[in-house]
């Protein structure tokens, strides 16, 4: 074997008291110049061969942590992601609900787990709310994850009480100008999304309304039918019903283009107040530190998942938009809402229940 020649061959040149007689020399110096160019030659995965080659990924079932109640629509999105995950990884995806808190403990969760591809947090706007809502988080929302993908936008919609005396959100910060404290707005909640919406366009437009919470934005809609709180704001999805029922009044939509559910309601760009946008977007989020091939193998599927049939019509049926948008972004939108939250939340006075 030429391994074997090689080796006598080095032995003879280099043993310390080998006798080489000088015209074997040159033939010796050949041979071993020889084996060496062979031995570069040779391809790195013959020297670099691992005693044990990686799994490829995934090797077993992964999970995804939604860090609401079951069959809120994160916790229905995040189902439907799994159904179409599963298929395209061949490994189940399993969904676990971690709710309270705001939706840090779920997201704490998914802080601590390995960055292998095993553990993803399905989550919205909350996680980019909850570091200026709590004083002290078990995580960093930024250091500690990676964004995979942005997968649904859906646009908030202001309502209003029929009596009320506002069709616009110019009438309305008319109305609260003229009547400043009197107004009421009802939310899902001290520090939900709806919540944060309402105080955002306030704070826009330095109003003075009384905040009225509810365990729920259902909750708050029924009140504003009856008419016991002057307006509200939820998802499009949670509203839209009462709004077609002609039970309560839309004054306009987020979002830069009018909603395929509520087509007649203006949005408030069209309304003339341009600086005002607060969608509700639903996204997966990764430990920090995944290996790039499993963070771009997990966009492109997710990305596909998006446009077929089983998440398109649920996130479509709700007045959502399917989107895909890649880690760079998506880290990038979550970094500046954080931003945004911790300038807002400290300066209208907001405090977590």
């Amino acid at each position: 074997m030429w391994w074997a020649t090689m080796a006598i061959n080095a032995r003879r040149l280099f043993q310390p008291r080998l006798y080489v007689r000088r015209r074997e020399a040159p033939r010796l110096w050949f041979a071993f110049a020889a084996c060496a160019a062979l031995c570069v030659a040779l391809p790195a995965g013959v020297w670099a061969q691992p005693a044990t080659a990686p799994a490829a990924w995934p090797s077993k079932p992964l999970r995804i942590i939604v860090p609401v109640v079951p069959g809120s629509f994160t916790d229905l999105a995040g189902r439907a992601l799994a159904g179409e995950l599963t298929e395209a990884l061949g490994q189940s995806v399993l969904v676990e609900n971690r709710p309270g808190a705001g939706t840090t403990i779920g997201a704490g969760v998914v802080a601590k787990a390995s960055a292998d591809g095993y553990t993803l947090l399905m989550t919205e706007n909350s996680f980019s709310i909850a570091p200026a809502l709590y004083g002290k988080l078990p995580f960093d929302p930024v250091r500690d994850f990676q964004p995979v993908a942005l997968i649904a936008e859906a646009p908030t919609v202001w309502f209003a009480r029929l009596e009320l005396a506002a069709r616009t959100p110019k009438d309305l910060v008319q109305l609260a100008r003229t009547r400043p404290g009197e107004l009421t707005y009802g939310t899902g909640g001290n520090g939900t999304s709806s919540h944060l919406a309402a105080e955002l366009f306030i704070d826009r437009n330095k109003l003075k309304m009384i905040h009225v919470p509810f365990k729920g934005v259902a909750a708050s809609i029924a009140e504003v039918i009856a008419g016991r709180v002057d307006v509200g704001t939820s998802s499009v999805a949670s509203a839209v019903t009462a709004i077609q029922a002609g039970r309560m009044r839309a004054l306009a939509v987020t979002g830069k283009e009018r909603n395929a559910l509520l087509p007649e309601v203006p949005t408030f760009q069209e309304s003339g107040f341009g600086d005002y946008d607060m969608p509700i977007w639903f996204g997966i989020i990764a430990p920090a530190g995944l290996p790039k091939p499993i963070l771009e193998r997990l966009f492109n599927e997710i990305a596909r998942a998006g446009e077929r049939p089983r998440l398109r019509d649920l996130f479509v049926g709700q007045g959502a938009r399917p989107m895909a948008v890649p880690p760079p972004a998506f880290a990038k939108r979550v970094e500046s809402e954080i931003a945004l939250w911790r300038e807002v939340v400290p300066r209208v006075g907001i405090r977590p229940d």
